[in-house]
């Protein structure tokens, strides 16, 4: 798609010592799929050339979407239902349950991604998962949500929006008694028709992002009411799912080109 627009390309990894990264004038974030376990070194790549490279997504985007705080920007009825947690905080499992009334509760870091260090907890083994929680709060600052119940049924949609205009859609679902969508623990990606309130709703979520990003993707649960909230908005580096729609490349090489000559 890069090349029908006279645009060179090659794929090379963020941290690949043997290339020099002063001979590029953009770099598109793709598959930095290691970056939350290696974040010091992540960080100080892109502060190094951050400087010298054009970022896409933005620089700034990619550093306030790193931390799932970022949630924090957008209305709270527009979000799952989360509490941001420092480091070390003292509270235990068994007393979020107590102040939230939520039935069943997600805890993952805030720096992570494909449900790295991500547990469900629910009444019946929340002893058990308190060592695991003291654990990873030490090293990790944590979220705590409430479990969508409708993801086991329904399942997680993706909407891909580039330029801040939809392109395509997926539904992620767990396979049978996993709550977690992702590919890597068995689930399965299907193409989805979205209905334009789930169009709209997507598009408005990355129009409320601090700059528009080039590309993301918006991962939607429904809640208990069946209205579409806000799971992960993803600009660092999301698959895209390219092969569920034909046009789709072309449709975002012709977004970044426009991106590069905006200088």
């Amino acid at each position: 798609a890069f090349n029908n627009l006279g645009i060179r390309t090659c794929k090379k990894a963020w941290d690949d010592k043997s290339f020099d990264w002063h001979t590029t004038k953009n770099a598109i974030f793709r598959t930095t799929w290691d970056y939350f376990e290696r974040l010091d070194e992540f960080l100080a790549w892109i502060k190094l050339y951050s400087k010298k490279i054009k970022f896409i997504n933005d620089v700034d985007l990619i550093l306030w979407n790193l931390d799932k705080n970022y949630l924090r920007s957008f209305p709270k009825k527009h979000i799952v239902p989360s509490l941001f947690l420092k480091l070390n905080n003292k509270t235990s499992l068994k007393e979020f349950f107590f102040q939230t009334g939520w039935e069943k509760i997600i805890i993952k870091p805030s720096v992570s991604a494909a449900a790295w260090n991500t547990h469900l907890v629910s009444k019946k083994n929340v002893t058990a998962m308190e060592l695991i929680f003291s654990k990873l709060k030490k090293k990790h600052t944590m979220i705590v949500q409430e479990f969508q119940s409708n993801v086991l049924v329904f399942g997680e949609i993706s909407l891909i929006i580039f330029g801040g205009v939809f392109s395509h859609a997926v539904l992620k679902k767990a396979k049978k008694n996993d709550y977690r969508v992702q590919d890597d623990f068995g689930g399965s990606v299907n193409v989805y028709q979205p209905k334009k309130t789930e169009i709209d709703f997507a598009e408005k979520i990355v129009a409320l992002c601090p700059k528009k990003p080039v590309y993301a993707r918006v991962d939607i649960l429904f809640n208990h009411k069946n209205k579409p909230i806000l799971s992960e908005l993803e600009i660092i580096e999301p698959e895209l799912w390219f092969r569920f729609n034909k046009k789709s490349a072309d449709f975002l090489a012709k977004k970044i080109s426009n991106f590069i000559r905006e200088d």
